[in-house]
């Protein structure tokens, strides 16, 4: 009923309405996605999207549910929840403007550009949450599964809050993992430190499976320290890989 209700409001009304009906705007379970790729055009603006996908954000405005009855894959992606309360706009409407745009034929750049159009204007870091948007509907559209990069690919992570600061943070996983001579039947290359103004760094390659990053990055008076696998031929190995990083962290 409350739901039925918000959608009969005004457009402006139902954006703060479903904000406060879904809860605090949070980044969870969105994909880290630009942080390993190019740099995201922001040229479209959001105030231009009607300008740039008119039929796109037409075909967002109505009503109707011909978009849920349409075969395909249907996959509901883990970061949808949190792409519905960040933007103020339910799934079924995202999967509106990405099919009335052809989205299915525009590769991942052009998904990328549909979404970054439709974002709201008032939305913080919309290039990032039009990657976790367009990632989304890849999953949903079959065109990509779940850990696979937009190369083909696939990736995988994990991470852990420590009490340190960042560069403590690189050196306790140097301390305790940086000898290892392998990871999983995989050789482990020599490790690479880098550090930039915000994050520290630790990368080194994996004989056959790719590449990984260990991410230091400040929060508060601690510090987030990521693991990222890149690189991985195919997916069946992800939740092992997911399951090592984890344990690795968790010895930190």
């Amino acid at each position: 009923m409350r739901r039925a209700a918000i959608e009969g409001r005004p457009s402006h009304e139902r954006t703060s309405a479903r904000r406060a009906y879904d809860g605090t705007p949070t980044h969870d379970g969105m994909p880290v996605a630009a942080r390993n790729g190019r740099p995201l055009s922001t040229e479209i603006s959001p105030g231009r999207a009607e300008q740039r996908y008119p039929d796109a954000m037409t075909a967002a405005a109505r009503t109707d549910s011909a978009a849920e009855d349409r075969p395909g894959n249907r996959t509901r992606a883990g970061n949808v929840p949190a792409l519905e309360r960040a933007t103020g706009r339910p799934w079924h409407e995202w999967l509106r403007i990405f099919e009335a745009a052809g989205a299915s034929g525009l590769g991942h750049a052009g998904i990328v550009g549909v979404a970054r159009a439709a974002m709201p204007a008032e939305l913080q870091n919309p290039d990032w949450w039009a990657q976790g948007a367009a990632i989304a509907y890849e999953q949903h559209a079959g065109l990509r599964v779940p850990g696979q990069s937009s190369s083909g690919g696939f990736r995988v992570g994990a991470s852990r809050t420590l009490p340190l600061d960042r560069d403590a943070a690189i050196e306790a996983w140097d301390d305790a993992h940086g000898d290892r001579a392998e990871h999983l039947g995989h050789a482990a290359g020599e490790p690479r430190r880098s550090r930039t103004d915000k994050r520290s760094f630790l990368r080194f390659d994996l004989d056959g499976a790719g590449r990984v990053e260990v991410a230091a990055t400040p929060k508060g008076e601690k510090t987030s320290l990521a693991v990222s696998h890149d690189g991985l031929a195919d997916g069946e190995r992800i939740e092992e890989w997911r399951a090592h990083w984890k344990s690795l962290l968790a010895e930190l």
